[in-house]
């Protein structure tokens, strides 16, 4: 048995299980990616917001998805020797990471994605291990 891997993913953070004939390994890597940029200046209270003082919008999602696409380089550095990898989360970041995937031309590798809510770290791992197994 070659190393299988599986993830909990969204855009904050991801839960990386490696499983291989020596057990499992859990790993957490944390985005850096910063949804709302923070506002400089005055609040609206005491006056008006600078329009200099507030990035454009299309700066503002330059900057997003840079930090995103750092994020999952180092999500995919962490998986590339896995042989099958199961992806799951709350959101869309399973969905750009399986894209992302198969750009570095690892997407056949992906065995299954799945929607599901916040998990603990023995809840990923127990899912991961149950996953393999059953598609043996």
């Amino acid at each position: 048995m070659g190393t299988k891997a599986g993830l909990w993913i969204d855009h904050k953070k991801a839960i990386v299980v490696a499983v291989t004939e020596k057990g499992e390994e859990i790993r957490e890597i944390i985005s850096e990616v910063e949804k709302q940029l923070r506002r400089s200046g005055d609040s609206p209270l005491k006056g008006t917001y600078e329009s200099l003082q507030i990035p454009a919008d299309d700066s503002r999602q330059r900057n997003f998805t840079g930090q995103l696409n750092i994020y999952y380089d180092a999500v995919i550095a962490s998986i590339r020797d896995a042989e099958a990898i199961v992806i799951f989360g709350p959101g869309e970041a399973k969905d750009e990471l399986k894209k992302r995937l198969e750009k570095n031309n690892l997407g056949g590798r992906v065995v299954g994605i799945e929607t599901v809510d916040k998990m603990t770290d023995h809840q990923i791992a127990a899912k991961i291990r149950q996953h393999f197994v059953e598609s043996r």
